[in-house]
């Protein structure tokens, strides 16, 4: 709160401190109504958004003129006393006593009426103005925050990883490549191979950064560039990593809960529900136990294939809370993935299914650690063993017990706020008919 002379200058989501207060808001006008003796404006200043009431009979006239002749988007300074409002979802409003005009704005191209997506896509950097966008935002914020405070409580260290990397770190040839100085390099997939270097230095480290998948698809589900979360940890076997896995989700959650009830309330997110999957443990089931569960309700799918949309939603959902799908195929997981003790044909790995079908928000394994097991499987990919020299160092060593994970922050966005699609998740999404603005 920035105090100017007599007369104090707060945020609205400060509003409730101020009651029965003379107070200014340095704010943008959402919409506006009324008749001819009173004026509604709908406010909004980046915290949180609230109602200030003009009355004609309260008010010089130039400032109820002011107030009329305000245009969708005009910013700003309103003056008034601070009043309870048990009408309003935010549970205050302004009397305005007073309006100073700093930027005005005409012809705003979003309007109350209804748009189609492809347009609010188009005038992104305008739509973020606006209410679902903004409390799906800072919800995305929220996890943010979180997240570091999660990894830093259980004693983790942040590691940067490079955004271009000389090799594909999970054999896929769907990579954004670029020229490096005369030599090819690409846009990065994963910080995990560099997060197995800084866990062998550090004992427990997360990467939090951009990574891009170059795959042309069109799915709710997908995009080109996005956020992933990648702690690594050595001295931990796959147990214990589900177990901080499934504390990590339910303190996500619980801290969106704690800290986003306003934006939890316009996004009409039912929050006994979200409470509900912040319950431990989560459900741990085979992949032969799901293969066959799915078999058991009519799904058309064989052991070794990997799970679609619609047989992750059922699983999630029949369970009604996220849960652990454990031991998938070899031959549908990347190279680096701990073998099983017993079975040839399966690795040491997992997904975590959200509900509603939101589908994985988690991969991870327990890695493997033979050199010349992972030396072996690089070869057979036809990779560039000069790429991975430094990745098979690891092994070489002092190499120790070790497993990873990685979350997707959008689709967690998604999950959390119930919001359909994962290009809401961002603030500028970038799919494959996207590059702006």
């Amino acid at each position: 709160i920035v105090m100017t002379e007599e007369i104090p200058k707060i945020k609205i989501i400060d509003a409730k401190n101020f009651v029965g207060k003379t107070v200014t808001i340095g704010a943008w006008l959402r919409q506006k109504r009324g008749s001819g003796k009173i004026a509604f404006l709908q406010l909004r200043d980046g915290t949180a958004f609230f109602q200030g009431v003009v009355a004609k009979a309260d008010v010089s006239e130039e400032v109820f003129e002011t107030a009329k002749s305000l245009k969708q988007e005009t910013s700003i300074y309103v003056t008034g006393e601070i009043h309870e409002d048990a009408r309003s979802s935010f549970g205050y409003e302004m009397a305005v006593s007073d309006i100073k005009v700093i930027g005005e704005s005409h012809d705003y191209p979003i309007t109350p009426k209804e748009h189609g997506t492809e347009f609010l896509f188009d005038e992104r950097h305008l739509y973020l103005r606006h209410l679902k966008p903004f409390a799906t935002l800072k919800i995305r914020n929220t996890l943010v925050a979180a997240t570091y405070e999660f990894f830093n409580k259980e004693g983790f260290t942040k590691l940067d990883a490079p955004v271009l990397t000389g090799s594909a770190p999970e054999g896929t040839t769907e990579l954004f490549e670029t020229d490096y100085f005369g030599e090819p390099a690409f846009l990065s997939q994963t910080g995990q191979l560099y997060a197995e270097a800084g866990a062998m230095a550090f004992g427990k480290v997360f990467t939090f950064g951009p990574t891009f998948r170059a795959e042309k698809s069109k799915t709710r589900r997908h995009l080109t560039e996005f956020w992933m979360i990648e702690p690594e940890m050595a001295f931990m076997d796959q147990e214990e990593s589900l177990k901080l896995q499934e504390r990590y989700i339910a303190f996500l959650i619980s801290k969106v809960l704690e800290n986003n009830d306003q934006e939890l309330d316009i996004l009409k997110r039912d929050k006994d529900l979200l409470r509900s999957y912040t319950q431990l443990p989560y459900p741990r089931v085979s992949y032969d136990d799901a293969v066959k569960l799915l078999q058991d309700n009519d799904f058309d799918v064989e052991w070794g294939v990997d799970f679609g949309s619609p047989e992750e939603t059922f699983l999630a959902n029949h369970f009604a809370k996220p849960v652990f799908i454990v031991n998938f195929p070899k031959a549908i997981k990347p190279f680096y993935m701990k073998r099983h003790k017993t079975r040839d044909d399966i690795v040491v790995s997992a997904d975590l299914l959200a509900p509603e079908g939101y589908g994985e928000i988690i991969g991870g394994s327990e890695r493997d650690t033979d050199y010349d097991y992972l030396k072996n499987e690089i070869e057979k990919l036809g990779l560039n063993m000069d790429e991975y020299a430094w990745y098979l160092d690891l092994r070489k060593y002092g190499s120790v017990p070790h497993s990873g994970f990685g979350l997707g922050l959008e689709r967690m966005v998604t999950f959390v706020t119930g919001e359909e699609h994962i290009r809401e998740a961002i603030p500028f999404p970038r799919m494959t008919n996207r590059l702006r603005p």
